[in-house]
C-alpha cells in the first residue's frame, strides 16, 4: 500500500483519503456497524426521535454505546433523566480520549497544525483506532492525517445508511433481532482486540478483564465493567514493570 500513497508534488490529501476510504469499506469493521446502526436506528424509531435526529446523533456522537444511553434516557421525557444522559454519555465517551492521545503521535509532523487534527479526532471510534494501528505503519507520515479522515468516513457513512434503513425497518424488525445487531459490536471489538494483542502485557490486561468483569457483576460492584478495566490494565502494568526490573 505504501507504494500505491508515495508522496507526489504537489501534495494532495485526496488520494490517501480515498486509500482510507476503501480501506474501511474492505473492514469487517463496516459491516458490523452496519448491523450495529440499524439496530440503533430501530431503537430511536421505537422511543419516538426523528430521522433527522437520529442521523444527526449518530455522525456527532459517534458511539453506539453512548448513542444507546443517550435515546435511552431522553426517550423517558424527564429532565432529570436528561441531565443524567448528559453525564452518562460523557462518561461513556472518555473511554476514547486515550486512544486519540495514543493515535496522534502516530500523525503529527513538524508542519501539523492543531485543527488539522480535529476531524481525525472526532472519527477516533474503537474501530477506526485499531484499524490504524494496524495500517498506518504502511503509510507516509505525511499521509497519515488524510487517511484516517478516510478510514473514519469510511466506517462512518455506512452507519448513517444503516441507521437511516434501521429507523424504516423498526416497525418490522423483530425485537430479539435488533438487540443481537447491537451485540454485534463489542463481539467484533473482542475479536479484534484479540488479535492485535501481541505483548504479554496487552495479553494479561485482556484475560484479567474478562475475569473481572463477570465477577464483579456477580457480586454487583457498580461501575463493574470501569472496575474492570482499570484494576485489569494496573495490574498487567504492574506485572510488565516487575519483569521489567527483574531484566
Amino acid at each position: 500500500m505504501s507504494e500505491l500513497l508515495r508522496p507526489a508534488e504537489p501534495f494532495s490529501p485526496w488520494p490517501p483519503f480515498l486509500a482510507g476510504f476503501t480501506a474501511a469499506l474492505r473492514s469487517v469493521f463496516a459491516y458490523v456497524l452496519f448491523g450495529t446502526f440499524i439496530g440503533i436506528g430501530a431503537l430511536g424509531h421505537d422511543f419516538g426521535f426523528s430521522l433527522l435526529w437520529m442521523l444527526l446523533s449518530t455522525a456527532l456522537i459517534w458511539a453506539g454505546p453512548a448513542q444507546v444511553i443517550l435515546i435511552s434516557a431522553m426517550g423517558t421525557g424527564a429532565a432529570a433523566s436528561t441531565i443524567g444522559a448528559a453525564v452518562a454519555v460523557s462518561l461513556s465517551s472518555v473511554r476514547l480520549l486515550p486512544m486519540v492521545v495514543a493515535l496522534l503521535p502516530l500523525l503529527r509532523t513538524e508542519k501539523t497544525r492543531t485543527r488539522d487534527l480535529l476531524l481525525t479526532a472526532h472519527l477516533t471510534a474503537i474501530s477506526m483506532w485499531v484499524e490504524s494501528l494496524r495500517l498506518l505503519p504502511q503509510i507516509p507520515r505525511e499521509q497519515r492525517i488524510a487517511f484516517c479522515n478516510g478510514l473514519g468516513t469510511g466506517l462512518l457513512v455506512p452507519s448513517l445508511l444503516a441507521t437511516g434503513i434501521g429507523y424504516y425497518l423498526a416497525g418490522s424488525l423483530p425485537l430479539v433481532f435488533a438487540a443481537a445487531l447491537l451485540f454485534l459490536t463489542p463481539l467484533s471489538f473482542l475479536l479484534s482486540v484479540t488479535r492485535n494483542s501481541r505483548l504479554l502485557v496487552d495479553r494479561l490486561a485482556f484475560i484479567l478483564g474478562l475475569g473481572l468483569g463477570p465477577l464483579l457483576a456477580a457480586m454487583k460492584v457498580e461501575l463493574d465493567l470501569l472496575l474492570s478495566g482499570v484494576v485489569g490494565g494496573t495490574l498487567a502494568y504492574v506485572v510488565y514493570r516487575l519483569r521489567k526490573a527483574a531484566r
